[in-house]
């Protein structure tokens, strides 16, 4: 099995956060992911801890395309599903997201 560019256009977001309290932080992102099922276009998110900083975590969502990402961020349901993990958001970063289009992909033999 080999790599090869994506034409699905397939976007990974990822959402920088800070939290000395790790089970907080679970349960926002449990109570988030709650909140954003059955959103169009979205795929599933994870929640990742750093293995270099205790307090450094992200949240990797994993959506269709560009098109599905963008309407959702739009729409009034937005803030009021990621309301939970907000107070966790990194500020110490210029920009605390980052926006993906996957551009090739490969899968373990």
């Amino acid at each position: 099995m080999g790599g090869g560019p994506v034409t699905d256009g397939g976007v990974r977001v990822l959402l920088y956060h800070l939290a000395d309290d790790a089970a907080g932080i679970e349960a926002a992102y449990h109570e988030a992911s709650r909140r954003l099922e059955g959103v169009p276009g979205l795929l599933g998110n994870e929640l990742l801890r750093s293995v270099h900083a205790e307090n450094g975590f992200v949240v990797v969502s994993s959506w269709t395309d560009l098109a599905a990402f963008d309407a959702w961020e739009r729409g009034a349901g937005h803030k009021e599903q990621t309301a939970p993990l907000r107070p966790y958001r990194d500020l110490s970063l210029d920009r605390p997201f980052a926006v993906y289009r996957v551009a090739a992909t490969h899968t373990a033999s």
